[in-house]
Formats: structure tokens, sequence, C-alpha cells
């Protein structure tokens, strides 16, 4: 496993692991795995031991979960405006 992943590959990363898996198996499989963002970063394990969901079907399905509990800093480029003025 990287220690380090861009966002992008969050889900090919996911994919890695046998499902259907339990947040709990899943958080401390990918614990120690730091996500890249736009603006910052964060471990994987503690992204996933955030989500609400106990168990995941797929990769897709945790990806999906995931979205809910990804920081702002993963979205948009560094210092990007959201077109507020």
């Amino acid at each position: 496993m990287p220690d380090e992943i861009n966002l992008s590959r969050l889900e090919p990363t996911l994919d890695s692991h046998a499902y259907p898996a339990e947040r709990a198996a899943l958080a401390e499989s990918f614990s120690g795995t730091t996500v890249l963002f736009a603006d910052g970063d964060a471990d994987l394990g503690d992204l996933l031991a955030d989500v609400d969901q106990e168990t995941f079907a797929s990769a897709d399905d945790a990806h999906t979960a995931l979205q809910n509990v990804l920081p702002i800093e993963a979205l948009g480029e560094p210092g990007q405006s959201d077109g507020d003025a």
C-alpha cells in the first residue's frame, strides 16, 4: 500500500481491499495512507472511521460514502476562489 495517494487515486486504492467490508476493517487497512488534496491532506483510515456507514458492498460504495467526510481542502485548487466577491 502506498504511503501517499492523490485524491484522484482514491477509488482504485479502495479497490485493492476485498468486499464486502466492515468500516473498521477498512479504516485499519488504510490507516497510515495519506490522501493528498488540492490544499492539504488527511489519513485515509481516519476518513473511513468518520463515515457513518458500517459496511461497504464495494470500493464504489466506500468511495461514495467518503465524499460526505472529505474536508473542504479536498476540493478545488489551492487559493482558488469559490466565486464569492
